[in-house]
Formats: structure tokens, sequence, C-alpha cells
């Protein structure tokens, strides 16, 4: 379980391909610095498992499932990622609930900078829209964010100086995939009204 506060920013090392997967591998000194494992690992929203530490590096396999649901495929070798260690008894709750489970991959449409922050348009699946609000959270690469303006295929963000100096979506330009994670109580809740009405 994560919170979307991005940690580091870190740095793909290396990617080995598998014959149905790739073996990854990121530089996030912050990241490993208390990391065994089998630990968690966010790396741009997606929830990864350590399989090896080395140094200021770890490496996780990325099966095919996780290719195919995320943006993952797109990496090449010195890209940057967003980093966040999986949430503790002791973490700030500082985001939303996020779980890491990306439920599909949207497309940055549209960037409009301004003196402060930058409005940021990414067109999702529509399918996920239904469960986007106005003012509720949404996670975008990994990131926490606030949901600003909501169509049936895009979600409108505003993203701070901290948040463009600090995560990937500082450097995303028009036409870049993202993975989206939508709040999983709305699914909950969904699911249980399709209970309560007997369609499942």
């Amino acid at each position: 379980m994560f919170t979307g506060i991005i940690e580091e920013l870190g740095r793909v090392a290396a990617i080995e391909p598998q014959t149905d997967a790739i073996r990854l591998t990121i530089e996030g000194p912050l990241a490993v610095s208390d990391a065994n494992r089998g630990d968690s690992i966010s790396v741009n929203g997606v929830c990864l498992t350590a399989i090896e530490i080395d140094g200021d590096t770890f490496t996780a396999d990325v099966m095919r499932e996780t290719l195919n649901r995320t943006a993952l495929g797109n990496l090449n070798v010195g890209d940057p990622v967003n980093l966040e260690r999986a949430m503790n008894a002791a973490t700030r709750f500082g985001g939303h609930v996020v779980q890491g489970h990306v439920d599909g991959v949207g497309e940055i449409i549209s960037r409009e900078p301004s003196d402060n922050w930058e409005w940021v348009r990414v067109q999702i699946p529509v399918e996920l829209s239904r469960y986007v609000v106005l003012k509720g959270s949404i996670t975008i690469d990994g990131v926490s964010l606030t949901v600003n303006e909501l169509s049936d295929d895009f979600v409108g963000v505003s993203l701070i100086p901290e948040t463009l100096r600090l995560t990937t979506l500082g450097s995303k330009r028009v036409g870049d995939k993202v993975n989206i994670e939508v709040d999983v109580m709305a699914k909950h809740i969904e699911r249980l009204l399709e209970a309560r009405n007997g369609h499942i």
C-alpha cells in the first residue's frame, strides 16, 4: 500500500528482456536505503517486488500481464521514474490510498504553463471515468493528484512547482503514456452496490 507521495526520482539502470517479461533494474538510493529482498516499491505507480538489492539499485521482474496493462514497457535505460516505498505504521498519510495496481494507461493531451503552476490534461480510458469525481483523487504515474477538471475521457490536474520538480510529470510531454489508478474506494462501492442489486 502506498500514499502517492513520491519520495525519490529514480533512474532506469538496466532492462533485461525475458521470454515473457523484463527484468528491470532501478537506481534509487533512498528507495533501497532500508529495503530488503521481497519488499514492495512503487515504480511510476506500479507495485513491484524487489528481488535483488545491490548498492543503490534494486531489481524487479515485470511480467507480461503488467507490461500489457501499464506503461512500464515504454521505459528505456536512463529514463527517470517515480519511486515510493510501501507504507509502514509510522508513515504520514499525505496522499490517498494507492495500491500500485494500475487500472489503465492514459496519455498526456495538453500542458498549459502558468507563472506558478501548470495545468495538465490526461486522456484516460473511458471505462475508468465512472470512478473519478471532481475534487477527488487520482493517481498518475504514482503521483496522488486532485481532479480539477473532468470529462468522459480526460481529467485535468494542476501541478505545483514541487510536483514538477520532484516527479516525472515535470518532464512528460504531450503524447507520453502514463499509468492511471483510480480511487479503490469507488471500485469497492460499485461492487457492493452490484451485489445488493443482485448483479453478481
